[in-house]
């Protein structure tokens, strides 16, 4: 075993054996990964094995996708066979609601190249004969899913990746990591310590423990999963025999089951409502291939539906049954990428669905290691995404939920209970009281919308508008008419002091820095030139500036911050979290309430535009921002929470006489949508540069040599590839929630959509729906084609909804550059659960378009 390396990879399972081939294809040679007991030996051996493309963030699924690909590299590589079958898969709908769920994942599909397709019961049957598809009210074909040998697949990235120059140490636990001063990590194992510039933490069961190695806690739980295999079915080897191929693989969302064959039989496996954890504290070390109790009595209930819809599996004998510990992330999307607060200590765990996602965060996280950026938008995996409020007793909770509807719909206004509360401010209680539907905003209880008195305050959970459309248009007007308060304690807060402090934000932020007492709204970009924050900044005094970004971006925003904080100390960076809370007040007679409120004057020449002032606000210290995310006049009013419930009763005895109303997060974004005004992680993320993301105003490029003003100044001389662009749609009853692709009638290829497996565009009728094709049960895709002039998916929609004040359903999204600023009716259409709706790009803002009102 070598004494020195330039990274250690801890853990023998597929997601270690594939960061370690990744890293060794990326040119790092010198690394070792170290098990403490054999390859495969937590839950990679007795993983089901099935793997799909199709993920609820469309980022995870092309890295799921990249995946897929990847076996046939590593068998050529490593000599290794995957035992690869490519089976195909259909995931079945019951209910109305389930199948426009399939509507939303297939046109997800379309633009990233996913050769997905809508099908019949029957279809579906001809496949998979073993169903009764009068269950059944429509299905999504796949044909990229299928099976593959667990251990084998491990194997072959193990032996790709030793082929390639790296070491493997088995039967060697880590039982400390410490970490000298220059950053040199001491991997101390049972066989000595091994010095390394990074270690990476796939631990698996054990990532947990391994975390708590270096102070962190990780919000990761293991839960028993079970699946069953049956004996051989004679009408499993009469499929076989009279077609010639496999049968695919079957998602029941009822059923909360999946199955596909295996050998002569069938695996049949659940995410039962009855879930139970697996050592929710503490892993022991010495687990390792052996399995856990069978229980069918508690996946009872989903063995009912499921031979009730497959009824040819009822009487197959059971074989054998496997329990074994899987571990899941609050969400069930991995942990991968850099530790905030850490030096070269990377995560890549949680892995859930290994053999779908090992070889995306593989690939994503060498990027990262190597190269200094993961190359794709991992937002959707990354370690950072959580906050401290995710402990252990909260991340059991969460997991438990997770795992538990691990088959059902998340609806875009659902709301999910576990372990809430965890955080509130000091109006939690008063916006009960005031009828609010609360939501959780980065483990903060936030009020959403507010339900007329009389009416319980509840979501109607569904994919069209819901009982929540005529309050938040209520909430709209009156804020747009007269005025509203709304609380924003869910903003980060950070606050950057010393003497180093302007320079190092001239370094990191796009846009110049404000003069004493002013504000500025700032992009902030990485080397690459794509965009990782937005942010608004004041300068409170001299090397004092408070800033303002996404709660959700917290800890990835104050990990960059870290790696580039000067080593002289002249800088100081606070984030204030929860220590600091606010309200908003917006609207016309938002300046009346106001200053009925303060000693000082706030008229429209003393406390302009983009000011910002420390001031008294009904008695209470507070610092007071002239802006508002609603583009209207307005303030922002921030104070500790000690004060907040203080000035909240100011400010609702105060406006009063004006008629101010409560609004929620909704009817915020509502009227931001009407601004054209874009939000962070859906428009802006780092998949897109600043000029992409239209916020040209905001990039200062001859400033100084800020970081990614390079790539910057290239991407403007050169031109966007693409725009964001903001839509007026021709909706029904349902207004675009995100993802949606966009389609155009052009004659030209744009070339803008990455492909992951092949790209192609499906026939519609003249009523807009899709015209499928007749091969589905032998396989095949959909019709394809594209000639010129024919209509095609060119981009995609990041948000949107309904705008209530202007009255029109928008949305926001990504297209070529060179179709931006066509404001042509009958030129682009957004599928919306199924249904192409006209579409027409508005240019300027249909909300006061030249800002005057804000001004005011």
């Amino acid at each position: 075993m070598k004494s020195h390396v330039k990274a250690v990879v801890i853990g023998g399972g597929v997601v270690g054996c594939s960061v370690l081939y990744h890293l060794a294809k990326a040119g790092w040679t010198d690394i070792m990964l170290i098990e403490r007991s054999e390859l495969t030996s937590g839950s990679s051996w007795h993983a089901a094995g099935g793997f799909h493309t199709l993920n609820g963030d469309p980022n995870v699924a092309k890295l799921q996708a990249y995946t897929v690909q990847l076996y046939k590299e590593i068998e050529e590589i490593s000599g290794q066979s995957c035992s690869l079958h490519l089976t195909g898969g259909v995931m079945m709908a019951d209910t109305p609601e389930r199948m426009d769920f399939l509507r939303l994942a297939h046109a997800k599909g379309r633009y990233l190249g996913m050769d997905t397709e809508l099908i019949t019961p029957s279809e579906a049957k001809a496949m998979f004969p073993l169903m009764d598809e009068t269950n059944f009210v429509g299905a999504m074909w796949d044909p990229v899913e299928g099976h593959l040998d667990p251990s084998g697949t491990t194997i072959a990235y193990s032996k790709a990746a030793k082929k390639l120059g790296a070491e493997i140490v088995l039967r060697n636990r880590v039982v400390e990591l410490t970490q000298e001063a220059d950053g040199t990590w001491n991997v101390v194992t049972e066989q000595g310590t091994v010095k390394a510039e990074h270690v990476v933490n796939c631990g698996g069961l054990w990532a947990r423990e391994i975390g708590r190695m270096v102070g962190v806690e990780l919000p990761v739980l293991a839960m028993e999963h079970m699946y069953l295999l049956t004996e051989p079915m004679p009408e499993v080897e009469e499929f076989n025999k009279s077609t010639g191929r496999e049968m695919i693989g079957v998602l029941d969302f009822k059923g909360e089951i999946y199955t596909r064959q295996e050998r002569n039989g069938i695996l049949l496996g659940t995410y039962e409502k009855a879930c139970k954890p697996w050592s929710p504290v503490n892993t022991p070390w010495d687990f390792g291939h052996e399995l856990l109790p069978p229980d069918l009595d508690r996946i009872a209930p989903s063995l009912e539906i499921g031979f009730k819809h497959f009824p040819g599996i009822e009487k197959a004998g059971i074989k054998q049954i496997i329990n074994g510990p899987f571990t899941f992330a609050l969400d069930g999307n991995p942990l991968v990428g850099p530790v905030q607060g850490l030096t070269n200590f990377w995560c890549a765990c949680a892995v859930m669905a290994g053999f779908s996602q090992g070889g995306g965060v593989g690939l994503a996280l060498s990027n990262w290691m190597v190269h200094g950026d993961p190359g794709f938008d991992v937002w959707g995996m990354d370690v950072a995404r959580f906050g401290e409020w995710a402990g252990l007793r909260y991340t059991n909770a969460k997991v438990r939920e997770n795992y538990s509807r691990r088959f059902s719909i998340r609806f875009p206004n659902e709301e999910l209970p576990a372990a809430r509360p965890a955080q509130t401010t000091p109006l939690y209680d008063t916006m009960l009281a005031n009828n609010a539907v609360m939501g959780d905003s980065w483990g903060l209880e936030t009020p959403l919308w507010f339900a007329p008195k009389g009416k319980e305050p509840k979501d109607i959970v569904s994919f069209h508008r819901s009982n929540d459309f005529g309050p938040i248009g209520e909430e709209v007007r009156a804020t747009r008419e007269r005025v509203g308060v709304t609380e924003i304690a869910n903003f980060a807060k950070y606050e950057v002091s010393g003497p180093g402090a302007e320079e190092f934000l001239n370094r990191l932020m796009t846009n110049r820095m404000p003069k004493t007492g002013r504000i500025v709204l700032t992009p902030m970009i990485n080397e690459f030139g794509k965009l990782i924050g937005d942010f608004t900044i004041a300068k409170a005094g001299e090397d004092r500036f408070m800033i303002w970004g996404s709660s959700a971006a917290q800890k990835y925003h104050m990990r960059w911050f870290e790696k580039h904080l000067p080593k002289d100390g002249s800088v100081r960076i606070h984030r204030f979290d929860q220590t600091l809370v606010g309200l908003s007040i917006a609207g016309p007679k938002s300046r009346d309430v106001l200053q009925k409120l303060v000693d000082v004057d706030i008229s429209t020449k003393a406390f302009r535009f983009m000011d910002f002032r420390e001031m008294a606000v009904g008695g209470a210290p507070c610092m007071v921002n002239r802006i508002t995310y609603t583009g209207d006049l307005g303030y922002e009013i921030w104070m500790a929470p000690a004060y907040q419930r203080l000035v909240y009763k100011a400010i609702k005895d105060a406006g009063e006489e004006f008629g101010l109303v409560d609004f929620g997060m909704r009817a915020l974004l509502s009227m931001r949508l009407e601004k054209n005004f874009p939000t962070w992680f859906r428009e802006l993320r780092p998949i897109y540069g600043p000029f992409e993301g239209s916020m040209d105003r905001f990039i200062k490029l001859e400033k100084n040599d800020f970081i990614g003003r390079e790539a910057a100044a290239k991407e403007h001389a050169e031109g966007p590839k693409l725009r964001r662009v903001s839509f007026i749609v021709d909706a029904a009853d349902a207004d675009v929630m995100g993802d949606e692709p966009i389609w155009a009638k052009v004659s030209k290829d744009y070339g803008t959509v990455e492909k992951p497996h092949g790209y192609g565009a499906p026939r519609f009728d003249d009523k807009g729906k899709e015209v499928r094709g007749s091969k589905a049960a032998e396989g095949a895709s959909a019709v394809r084609g594209i000639v010129d002039g024919e209509w095609r998916v060119v981009g995609w929609v990041t948000s949107g909804g309904y705008a209530h004040y202007v009255r029109k359903s928008m949305a926001q999204g990504y297209v070529p550059a060179a179709l931006a600023e066509d404001e042509s009716a009958g030129l682009f259409e957004i599928e919306i659960l199924g249904h192409r709706r006209p579409a027409r790009i508005n240019v300027e803002a249909p909300f006061d378009p030249n800002g005057e009102k804000m001004r005011t």
